[in-house]
């Protein structure tokens, strides 16, 4: 590599970095993703001059590139501008898939291509070229998985006994290949492509136990192992851009794996081989909880609003379902035209991937600043005259802090409980990914309008603008 080339290697990895910065709010989130892109395509064009043409294929290899180049255009502008924004992480899911895919076939194709070549692999390289195979097609089957339970295909754990112990037999018979690979055999191609076939096997079986609401967590760690698998691509092809870009996303995503399981108050190894809320939400679980439901009509819940001076609205999974995202914004409106101060209250984990429920409500134009992490707003909810709950159901139950026996117990909330009037907005009273039954739901402050959610938005903007 030229001084030239590692030079402008360097401002990539400074684009990147300062690209990731950006997006850590959502006022710059945009930039962020522009300076971003601009690193990856300078990265794209000064990784020209170090591929080796041979003279046989050089032209047939250009025109192989050219046609790839086309096609992944194509499929990028097609997903982002035909993909709605509730099926965002759908997108992510099969985005990271075919990355984690990507990486596992460079892996393989310069393992292959050494040996094709009689070349002396050296045990830097088989290590580097194993590690990407192996996290970069597990990436690529889980993540496949990943957007089948977010399409609700099989959003359910699918378990079975022993399940655990199967898993991590596949996984030792994967390291002890890749062992035997590394201890001398670099040549023996059946036991790669036996351990590649292994790992495929292995995300899969990783993956289909996890819940549909564990996905955030999941599509989060995914996302790591596609950067890790792309950086040893890197060390492996000698490409410094690589390296740099592989490690970024290996890294922070891993940080925001730890960080959503922290706020739930699980461990990773839990989110990946517990059954979480198999076991509780019976109707005992219904009949420890005291109170009364006490149900409230959308012309009731409007007087509420509009006379409130501050409202908060808690968005969850439902809103995202019901597509309502857009009535959300219009009910903001309504009540800020008459003077009502309304903030949007947003959990960590709410929805189905990292920011799912800042990305819906960026899409209806919500703007940035009423949009309040946890933490932030939870200090004054006391002071909130209405909290308008709608479709979120674990993120703000109070058995977080009140029952020790609750499977939920110790993880961070929204403490909606503690405002003044709490509408929850519900098809039902059935229960979330926990199991068990909301607290929040039988408090002597709390009414629950019952019914799909953006018809029943529909419902609460006609009241407001009659009112």
């Amino acid at each position: 590599m030229t001084p030239t080339l590692a030079f402008i290697f360097i401002g990539v990895a400074v684009l990147f970095i300062l690209g990731m910065k950006f997006l850590s709010s959502p006022k710059t989130a945009r930039t962020g993703t522009l300076i971003a892109a601009a690193g990856m395509l300078v990265a794209f064009l000064a990784t020209f001059p170090l591929m080796q043409w041979s003279a046989e294929h050089k032209q047939l290899n250009i025109i192989l590139l050219v046609v790839g180049i086309l096609i992944g255009l194509a499929l990028g502008a097609l997903g982002a501008y035909s993909v709605k924004m509730t099926a965002m992480p759908q997108m992510v899911a099969a985005f990271n898939g075919l990355g984690g895919g990507a990486a596992a076939l460079v892996g393989s194709l310069d393992f292959l291509g050494r040996i094709n070549h009689h070349e002396e692999i050296k045990t830097f390289n088989i290590v580097a070229i194993l590690f990407a195979t192996l996290i970069g097609s597990l990436s690529f089957s889980g993540s496949i998985i990943a957007f089948l339970k977010l399409e609700g295909k099989f959003e359910k754990p699918h378990t079975f006994p022993g399940q655990n112990f199967l898993n991590g037999l596949v996984l030792l018979v994967i390291l002890g290949l890749c062992g035997y690979l590394i201890a001398g055999e670099t040549t023996n191609t059946t036991a790669f492509i036996v351990m590649f076939v292994l790992a495929l096997a292995f995300g899969i079986a990783m993956v289909m136990p996890i819940g549909g609401a564990d996905m955030p967590v999941v599509i989060s760690l995914l996302n790591s192992f596609t950067g890790l698998a792309v950086a040893a691509d890197g060390f492996t092809i000698d490409n410094l851009s690589m390296i740099v870009a592989g490690t970024l996303v290996g890294s922070s995503g891993t940080l925001l794996t730890l960080l959503m399981c922290k706020a739930m108050n699980r461990p990773v190894t839990n989110v990946l081989f517990g059954a979480f809320g198999s076991g509780g939400g019976g109707p005992a679980a219904a009949a420890g909880v005291a109170g009364t439901v006490k149900p409230i009509q959308a012309d009731e819940a409007a007087l509420l609003l509009v006379y409130a001076q501050r409202v908060v609205v808690v968005p969850g999974y439902g809103m995202a379902v019901a597509q309502a995202q857009h009535q959300v914004r219009e009910l903001s409106d309504e009540l800020g035209k008459r003077g009502v101060e309304v903030q949007f209250a947003i959990h960590p984990v709410a929805g189905r991937m990292p920011g799912h429920m800042n990305v819906l409500l960026a899409e209806a134009n919500v703007p940035y600043d009423q949009l309040q992490e946890m933490e932030a707003i939870n200090p004054s909810m006391d002071r909130v005259d209405v909290c308008l709950v709608i479709g979120a159901n674990d993120v703000v139950n109070p058995a977080a802090r009140e029952e020790k026996s609750s499977p939920i117990y110790g993880m961070p909330i929204i403490e909606a409980d503690h405002a003044k009037t709490v509408i929850v907005m519900k098809r039902s009273m059935a229960k979330g990914f926990a199991g068990i039954e909301n607290h929040l739901f039988y408090k002597d402050n709390t009414r629950m309008l019952f019914g799909d959610a953006k018809a029943s938005l529909n419902a609460l903007i006609a009241a407001v603008k009659a009112s």
